[in-house]
């Protein structure tokens, strides 16, 4: 099998082909993937194996990609910090060239520790290969993993992920990172070795390129992916009170879930999270109301790229629904793209844990009617009548108990929508650490 996976995933059901050394491809309709939510083959020829142990490799950090960048790169090198859930004895990356048009090249990259503060590595940075070449062409709307890099990380580590173009480059971009990132000036040429930052001159607040990390770690019992919108993304995890912002300190609810899985759940029953959250966007395709800059980036419809072609997943935590009402959608219309998702995710094996639509004050008398709806359908059994496995009452957590359409103001960032770094807490305390281990495949 051919070490270098290079995969071409279509903006609406993802459909996938494979690259083998023979130039063999294998082109699966959307059709059969809805079916069958089959996972993106692992790097390295261990085939498409999400059990625990079947090849100890797990996605520990991601981001989404949502659009190009509107700035192209020209010549120049980025260095990306990712901050890992958990640690192993070795990673490996994902470059992404989902919107793109035209074949991307990546010239070289490295991986190495970083502190998180600033551009500068710990200790020099590690190559990266792809099928053994440091040079690597992503198709247009493909995406490749890179080779095993040996580089020992733990729980909670900051990795900086450095890449290099050459001629003019339009990247693939998640928005939001909350965190600074660094790139160098246009026309300066390769520095992804460099361990000090100084070239790193020019700064961003998005994450270029690089969508994924896995760690590779036998004895974890998998990867916990959090799917949806900017509440799952990190919309509010800076905000520590009026005039007062936290950025790169990692305050996600998804964060501090992963620092609570550390920490509170025994070594046999480590889990990774990965976050998969795109802000603005919806679980259902149909609502009149989407934006055009998320039109496509439904639920179902990045669900084969943003958590089916990641590694180990072995749970999805679903918090979906709070853009669908205000967007013209009614409950019948969630529900369905709530049973559509989870069919294809434990068609895969993949436990889905779901929270109740979270209030907001500005839904209308209909909207708070189609959020009780989905709020009972999902609570029917505490299995969402028997299609998901389990309950996540975050919309118990962040209701104000004087006013239940408005978000307790502890937890406010002032929006009436997200929650603050209070609220993250919050949200990450009540998650049921043994109902997310029962995910574990052994």
């Amino acid at each position: 099998m051919h070490r270098l996976l290079a995969r071409t995933l279509s903006s609406a059901r993802a459909p996938l082909a494979r690259g083998v050394a023979t130039a063999l491809a294998l082109t699966l309709a959307s059709s059969v993937l809805a079916a069958s939510a089959s996972t993106a083959a692992a790097p390295d020829g261990t085939g498409p194996d999400r059990r625990p142990g079947g090849n100890a490799w797990f996605t520990s950090w991601a981001a989404s990609q949502q659009r190009l960048a509107p700035t192209p790169l020209r010549d120049q090198s980025m260095r990306m910090i990712t901050h890992l859930s958990q640690g192993g004895d070795a990673v490996r990356i994902r470059v992404q060239n989902t919107f793109g048009e035209t074949p991307l090249t990546v010239d070289a990259a490295t991986v190495a520790h970083s502190d998180g503060k600033d551009a500068a590595t710990e200790g020099r940075p590690r190559p990266v290969t792809f099928d053994g070449r440091r040079r690597v062409v992503v198709p247009p709307g493909g995406e490749v993993w890179s080779d095993t890099t040996r580089l020992r990380t733990a729980a909670q580590d900051d990795v900086a992920v450095s890449l290099s173009v050459t001629g003019t480059v339009a990247p693939g971009q998640h928005d939001s990172a909350f965190r600074t990132n660094y790139l160098t000036p246009p026309g300066s040429g390769d520095h992804t070795a460099d361990p000090a930052g100084t070239a790193f001159t020019e700064t961003t607040g998005s994450t270029l390129l690089v969508s994924a990390v896995d760690v590779r770690n036998p004895r974890l019992r998998g990867s916990l992916v959090a799917y949806g919108s900017s509440v799952v993304d990190g919309t509010g995890s800076t905000n520590c009170g009026p005039g007062c912002s936290r950025p790169g300190a990692d305050l996600r609810w998804t964060d501090d879930l992963a620092r609570r899985i550390t920490s509170e759940l025994p070594p046999a029953r480590q889990f990774a999270v990965a976050n998969a959250g795109i802000g603005g966007t919806t679980s259902a395709a149909t609502c009149p109301g989407i934006g055009a800059g998320v039109r496509g980036l439904d639920a179902a419809a990045r669900l084969e790229r943003d958590v089916l072609a990641l590694h180990g997943v072995t749970g999805v935590l679903y918090y979906y629904g709070t853009n669908d009402l205000p967007a013209g959608c009614d409950a019948a219309q969630i529900e369905a793209s709530y049973r559509e998702v989870f069919q294809r995710l434990r068609a895969a094996g993949i436990k889905v844990y779901v929270t109740p639509i979270t209030p907001r004050p500005g839904y209308t008398d209909q909207h708070n009617r189609d959020r009780h709806a989905v709020g009972t359908f999902v609570s029917k059994w505490n299995s969402c009548g028997g299609t998901c496995d389990g309950i996540l009452p975050f919309d118990q957590v962040l209701e104000d108990p004087v006013r239940p359409n408005s978000i307790n103001p502890p937890y406010d960032t002032g929006d009436g929508v997200h929650a603050n770094i209070a609220g993250q807490q919050a949200l990450a305390d009540i998650v049921s650490l043994p109902m997310l281990a029962s995910s574990a495949r052994r």
